[in-house]
């Protein structure tokens, strides 16, 4: 167990005022006030940077600004901490510093291009020592200075393995988290995806869920099902379930089998503390738990596990005036407090308003890598997109050659590309492989015998020309077989039965047989079509009599490449909303898919007014608003004075003309002044909190029914209402009642 530096013996140096930093450029000077003004001129144009004001005006300014980046020392980088909008220093920027003083006293004088030329030159040993004494804001700096060929020469020569029940990240590897996740967490379609991805050789970093409903309840049960599956099955990898780290936690408490401890991180505290509800005193707090009660306690080198990702910070409006690149590094500067089994960086993950198109996306993620291993992480790379941005699964195929080029530690297994809970998509188990066999990796090596040994993969003989170097791992006969793990036919035709786009399971090499491509390619096309649907106000007027409201974002195009334009009330609506006596609103809209509106709404509102009604809880008339965005709601509640907004909202589209369908609800929950709301600070550790939230995902044909989850809701309702507290607040309050 890693010693953790109290955060108050943390040296950090004094903030001090912004200097100008000034270049002569032919026509005209180019000066940018301040460091963050300087970092975010230096990098690589994105949607997000280009959005918050911080991206160059053009190629000169940014060739100009990196210059001016590369002739800065260390020392000077060091001493000018990045602030918070109070201008403090917050509690991500003060981690940051834990560094190794004794490696930095060496190369604090060097400017940042010499030190670029150095580490070019140094072995991987010298460079993972540098790493170990640099901030989050160093390591982004230098990462604005590399072109592609640096960025992918750099990080390969780093290696950062870790070791839970299974080693991960050693040389000459390349593993996969697979993640079976299912809109509904079915525990029979998680089985099958389970078993899918084991067969194509996947699985030997993680197995690990996103649950669909983030209850202590389910989190638990989900566990409880990995751990039976490891057992069965034979395999050596560790489990885990992606809820929150206080749901993990609870879960703990009540003996389930928490392995691997998972939390989303962001680079700034404000970020984190609002948004991801979560302190550094709270990480703290869970890793000394896992260090003592966790179920690989005293066997696991390393047991926690983060998600990352450029844009978090700028989407919520939480970015300190910094660049994306810059929060990101700042996350594993965070990271690394913790001595991490995994990190994953899942960039492309937001949309539009952060990555625009495929090269903004590859850059990104060839950045986040680098600066990720420099600092002392274990890297895998999850190079993935949304159906509303610009980026293909073309693009995501190159990021993944050049990241593994790079020496990423592992992927991620979403069968057939499709998350079928997240509705995002990234790598597959059948591109883990593909890039084994090109790039001549393998998997860890004791999940690499336990393959062998079940004729999912094989070594190639000598002589045996047709698969190249002997030694090499390729398929072997049971590659793809899920039957191995499913022989009964019957049990197998059920699984299947309860898996959304199971298109087959069909080989070819390596890769899915091409009936089963195309299939899930037509699925994506259908999806990426119900992006341009539109809100149909005739055809709900004749479910309820909407009141229509307005947002800032004016177009669709406005609405997908801005954080907040649909988070805002308009002028003219805010003007006449007014105060009502009723306990909640409902607010409808489009979101991102006006067809899951309309092919939701009509069956999920009526038994929600209905069933509310008969509780006695009192609702307003339905607002219906075109371009809406999740923080809406707060605007409603604060207009209306309702104490619960229920925000049906158009997701992302899924894969396939289901999952384009997708809705959720997000019972925003309006803390009162005084005990509710000190209780929320208390809990959160955000004194200035003023909402709660509770999700209810997956709303459509093929995960929740509509009208299933308009009963759903009632009891959502009931239950915050009664609490007084919703999101993580009300599951630990539940937890508590069931114990």
């Amino acid at each position: 167990m890693k010693e953790l530096t109290p955060l108050d013996r943390i040296e950090v140096p004094r903030p001090r005022p912004d200097v100008a930093y000034a270049a002569r450029l032919p026509g005209h000077d180019a000066s940018f006030r301040g460091l963050k003004r300087l970092l975010g001129a230096a990098d690589c144009s994105k949607a997000g940077d280009r959005q918050a004001g911080l991206a160059a005006r053009g190629d000169a300014a940014r060739e100009a600004a990196r210059e001016l980046l590369g002739e800065l020392t260390l020392e000077h980088l060091h001493d000018h901490p990045l602030t918070d909008e109070r201008g403090e220093v917050d509690a991500v920027m003060r981690v940051n510093y834990d560094i190794d003083r004794d490696a930095f006293a060496p190369i604090a004088s060097l400017r940042l291009g010499e030190l670029k030329d150095q580490l070019l030159r140094a072995p991987g040993e010298e460079v993972a020592r540098v790493g170990g004494a640099l901030t989050g804001v160093m390591a982004a700096a230098l990462a604005k200075l590399c072109d592609v060929h640096e960025l992918v020469y750099l990080a390969r020569k780093i290696s950062r393995p870790t070791r839970a029940r299974t080693l991960l990240g050693a040389p000459g590897t390349l593993a996969s988290r697979l993640q079976p996740n299912h809109p509904t967490d079915d525990l029979r379609g998680i089985t099958l995806l389970l078993y899918w991805g084991l067969s194509l050789g996947a699985g030997d970093a993680l197995l690990g869920v996103n649950p669909a409903a983030g209850t202590v309840e389910t989190t638990a049960a989900i566990l409880r099902h990995l751990d039976r599956v490891r057992r069965e099955t034979g395999v050596p990898t560790q489990i885990c379930c992606l809820s929150h780290l206080k749901v993990q936690l609870a879960a703990l408490e009540q003996g389930a089998p928490v392995e691997i401890l998972f939390q989303s991180l962001a680079g700034t505290e404000s970020c984190n503390v609002t948004e991801f509800d979560i302190t550094v005193d709270l990480l703290d707090d869970g890793y000394r738990r896992m260090a003592a009660r966790g179920a690989l306690a005293g066997q696991a080198e390393q047991f926690m596990y983060f998600e990352t990702g450029q844009g978090s910070e700028l989407t919520y409006g939480k970015h300190n005036g910094i660049d994306m690149a810059t929060a990101e590094a700042l996350c594993y500067g965070l990271a690394r407090r913790w001595d991490p089994f995994m990190v994953n960086n899942v960039t492309g993950f937001i949309g539009p308003e952060t990555h625009l198109d495929d090269r903004e996306m590859i850059l990104a993620n060839l950045q986040d890598h680098f600066m990720g291993k420099l600092l002392g992480v274990p890297m895998g790379m999850a190079p993935c997109y949304t159906l509303h941005a610009r980026i293909t699964l073309e693009g995501q195929q190159m990021a993944t050659q050049l990241l593994t080029a790079a020496g990423a530690n592992y992927y991620m297994d979403v069968c057939l590309n499709t998350d079928r809970m997240l509705a995002y998509f990234d790598t597959s188990g059948h591109d883990v492989q593909t890039l084994r066999e090109i790039h001549g990796r393998a998997p860890g090596g004791e999940f690499l015998e336990w393959a062998i040994e079940r004729g999912i993969l094989a070594r190639a003989g000598e002589g045996d020309e047709k698969w190249g170097t002997a030694g090499a791992i390729t398929r072997g006969p049971r590659f793809g077989d899920v039957r191995q793990f499913c022989p009964d036919e019957a049990e197998l035709a059920e699984l299947l039965a309860a898996t959304p786009a199971a298109h087959g399971f069909a080989t070819a090499g390596p890769r899915p047989a091409n009936a089963v491509s195309r299939r899930s390619r037509l699925d994506e096309a259908i999806a990426r079509g119900a992006l341009e649907s539109e809100l149909r106000e005739e055809a709900l007027a004749r479910v309820a009599a909407f009141r229509v409201i307005t947002t800032t974002a004016a177009s669709k195009e406005a609405h997908l490449g801005s954080a907040d334009a649909g988070a805002r009330l308009s002028p003219e609506s805010a003007a006449w909303l007014a105060p009502e006596d009723a306990q909640v609103q409902i607010v409808v809209s489009d979101g991102l898919s006006a067809e899951a509106v309309h092919h939701n709404v009509p069956d999920l509102l009526p038994v929600l007014l209905d069933g509310l009604a008969a509780r006695g809880v009192t609702v307003g008339r339905p607002l219906l608003a075109r371009y809406g965005r999740v923080k809406l709601a707060e605007a409603v509640a604060e207009r209306l004075g309702a104490r619960l907004v229920v925000m049906l909202l158009g997701e992302r589209p899924g894969s396939g003309e289901l999952a384009s369908r997708s809705l959720s609800a997000y019972l925003a929950y309006h803390l009162a002044p005084g005990v509710d709301q000190e209780a929320a600070a208390a809990f959160s550790g955000n004194p200035a909190i003023g909402f709660e939230y509770t999700v209810v995902s997956s709303i459509h044909a093929g995960g929740l029914p509509a009208a299933e989850a308009g009963g759903v809701l009632v009891e959502k309702v009931l239950q915050v209402l009664a609490r007084r507290a919703a999101g993580n607040r009300l599951e630990a309050l539940l937890a508590g009642d069931a114990a």
